[in-house]
């Protein structure tokens, strides 16, 4: 059985969308980014599946148990960090997480040091005397410390520094390969194409995609960028199939295409190029394609 399975899940605030029939069913032992900016429905879904809000109709299972009758059984072993997680200003780090430590039945003290130690944490710090990045730090800890079969993070890398980011997706990794199922919200689209098997892409509420990376990555948009001795109208390459559009740069040819390139190739063949070269895509043309 699928870890996460939502069927039509559906919040309205009021007359204000949240999300809109959302069916997604996320295998265990997988890292699913779920993608997409500011306002597009990501936390109100991640808040659906931890029962923190009741949906205007459809339904969630989590563990194959029903997210509103099953609640608190499914929360002993689900992982969380909100996007505006709070904390006690005035308690230590590590009293901190011990407290938190309490409403768990595994207990595994040994690994929250672990973790702080990884993310060069110090724990005998009051949060109050923490910088933001490092309270962030320190909601990873408390949201991986139990180990949990299921780990739900909305945007979880915000103010982390660049290295400190590789070292939580090392850990990310780590738990992945351990069988761990890890459920990403994220608008940071070079860290979901690094740590991530599938992606959902979410848009004013509503699912546009949920694919592989590989297959993602199959439909990127390519830019071509040609200068060709002869004057050579547009027009000669926007019939072509794949060709979504040619526009003229410095006397050269950018040609925007999707998918084989081999007719463009051959209609290329016949003039004589003097310049030629290829912009690199990645999956934020892809995502930015989509929200087109």
């Amino acid at each position: 059985m699928p870890i996460i399975q939502t069927k039509n899940l559906t919040k309205y605030y009021g007359k204000t969308l949240g999300c809109k029939n959302l069916n997604l069913s996320i295998k265990k032992g997988e890292v699913f980014g779920f993608l997409g900016p500011n306002g597009a429905g990501k936390t109100t879904t991640i808040r659906l599946l931890l029962d923190l809000i009741r949906p205007t109709k459809g339904s969630a299972k989590i563990f194959n148990k029903d997210v509103r009758k099953d609640s608190i059984k499914i929360k002993e072993n689900i992982g969380n960090l909100p996007g505006d997680a709070s904390m006690y200003g005035k308690m230590r780090g590590i009293d901190f997480l011990n407290y938190l430590e309490r409403f768990h039945k595994n207990n595994r003290s040994n690994y929250k040091l672990e973790l702080a130690d990884k993310l060069d944490l110090d724990l005998k710090r009051k949060i109050k005397n923490h910088s933001k990045g490092n309270r962030q730090k320190l909601g990873v800890i408390q949201a991986l410390m139990s180990k949990p079969k299921l780990i739900i993070f909305d945007e979880p890398t915000t103010s982390l520094d660049p290295l400190i980011q590789q070292k939580f997706y090392k850990i990310i990794l780590g738990l992945k390969k351990k069988g761990h199922t890890i459920f990403f919200s994220s608008h940071i689209l070079s860290e979901v194409e690094k740590i991530c098997d599938r992606v959902g892409i979410i848009r004013e509420g509503e699912i546009v995609a949920i694919k592989s990376i590989p297959e993602l990555r199959k439909e990127k948009i390519h830019y071509l960028r040609v200068l060709l001795k002869e004057k050579v109208s547009p027009e000669e390459f926007e019939k072509l199939k794949g060709v979504i559009k040619v526009e003229e740069e410095n006397k050269h040819l950018v040609i925007t295409y999707k998918g084989n390139i081999n007719a463009l190739i051959k209609k290329l063949a016949k003039y004589t190029i003097s310049d030629l070269g290829f912009k690199e895509t990645n999956l934020e043309s892809i995502f930015l394609d989509y929200y087109k």
